[in-house]
C-alpha cells in the first residue's frame, strides 16, 4: 500500500508540473512580450513550448547532462507569478523522488518510463524522435527569472567552472581500490599515495560543462550598493518587463571557447597536474 500511494503522489505531481507549465506558456503567449533566443533568430511560441516541456532523454545522451535552451524572455508580471508556480511544483517533484528512490530505488527507471504515457499528446509527439523516457534534471531545472529592472544583459559562456571535494589519504586509496588494484597504473598510483602523510588532504576535481553566465546590469544600484548580477542559465532568462520589451543584449557565440577563457587565479592552490589522474586527485600547493 505504501508503495503504491507514494507513486500516486509523484504522478499527481508530475501532472501538475506539465499543467503548470501549460499555463504558464498560454500567459507567455498572451502577454506577447519581445523574445530572443540563441539557436533562433525570431523565436516563437514553439520554441518557448519546446525549451519549456523538454523533459525527455534522447537517445544516446549522457544522463549527467541537461539541453540548453539559451534565450531572453520580457514578461509580465503575470507571466512571473505563473512561472514562481511552475518552480514551486517542480521542487515537489523533486523532492517526491527523493522520498521513492529512498523507499525503492529500482522504481526509479519503472517511473522514467511510465510517466510519459500519462500525456498522450507528449508522449505521440516525442516516441518518434527517441523520447520515451523522463529525464528527471531536465524534469526538475528551475526556469530562470528576475523581477529587478535592468538596464543590460551580457551574456557569455563560462567554460572554467570546476567542483572541488577535499578528500583524505584513506578516502582516496578506497576511491583506488575500486579500480583493478593489480593494474600497473593503479599500483604505481597506490605507491604514490602511500608516500604522504597519513594526514594530508587531496582535492578532487571535476571540470565542469560549459555554462552561459548572464551578467545583468540594474538601471539603478540596489540598496546594498549592487549595480549588477550574474547567473547561470540553461533555460530562457524571463525578465520583468511592463512594456514587453526586452533589455540591450548582446549576441554570444553559439558554442563555447575550447580554449580556457579566464586566467588562472593568482591564489590557486592546487597544482595543476592531478597527483593521481584515475580519480583526478590534486595535491595542494605548499
Amino acid at each position: 500500500m505504501r508503495e503504491y500511494q507514494v507513486v500516486r503522489e509523484l504522478e499527481s505531481i508530475f501532472d501538475e508540473v506539465v499543467s503548470r507549465t501549460e499555463v504558464l506558456l498560454k500567459h507567455i503567449q498572451h502577454s506577447q512580450g519581445d523574445a530572443w533566443a540563441l539557436s533562433e533568430p525570431t523565436p516563437d511560441h514553439r520554441w518557448l513550448r519546446q525549451a519549456l516541456t523538454d523533459f525527455w532523454y534522447a537517445d544516446g545522451q549522457d544522463g549527467r547532462a541537461t539541453r540548453p535552451y539559451i534565450g531572453i524572455v520580457a514578461a509580465t508580471p503575470e507571466v512571473i507569478a505563473s512561472l514562481k508556480a511552475v518552480n514551486e511544483v517542480k521542487d515537489a517533484f523533486r523532492k517526491a523522488l527523493a522520498i521513492l528512490q529512498d523507499y525503492d530505488k529500482s522504481l526509479i527507471s519503472e517511473i522514467k518510463a511510465s510517466l510519459p504515457f500519462r500525456h498522450s499528446y507528449l508522449h505521440e509527439n516525442l516516441a518518434g524522435a527517441g523520447l520515451a523516457r523522463l529525464h528527471l534534471k531536465q524534469t526538475w531545472r528551475h526556469i530562470p527569472y528576475h523581477e529587478i529592472p535592468l538596464s543590460r544583459i551580457k551574456m557569455a559562456w563560462y567554460t572554467s567552472g570546476r567542483s572541488i571535494k577535499r578528500v583524505t589519504v584513506r578516502e582516496a586509496e578506497s576511491l583506488l581500490m575500486r579500480y583493478d588494484a593489480e593494474a600497473d597504473h593503479i599500483r604505481i598510483q597506490l605507491r604514490k599515495l602511500a608516500a604522504l602523510p597519513s594526514g594530508e588532504r587531496l582535492a578532487q576535481v571535476q571540470n565542469q560543462a560549459p555554462v552561459m553566465r548572464a551578467n545583468l546590469f540594474y538601471e539603478e544600484p540596489l540598496p546594498d550598493g549592487h549595480d549588477r548580477k550574474a547567473m547561470n542559465v540553461a533555460l530562457p532568462l524571463f525578465v520583468l518587463s511592463e512594456d514587453g520589451r526586452l533589455p540591450s543584449h548582446n549576441q554570444p557565440p553559439p558554442f563555447p571557447s575550447p580554449q580556457r577563457t579566464r586566467a588562472v587565479r593568482s591564489d590557486n592552490r592546487i597544482e595543476d597536474e592531478p597527483y593521481l589522474p584515475s580519480i583526478r586527485a590534486h595535491r595542494y600547493v605548499s
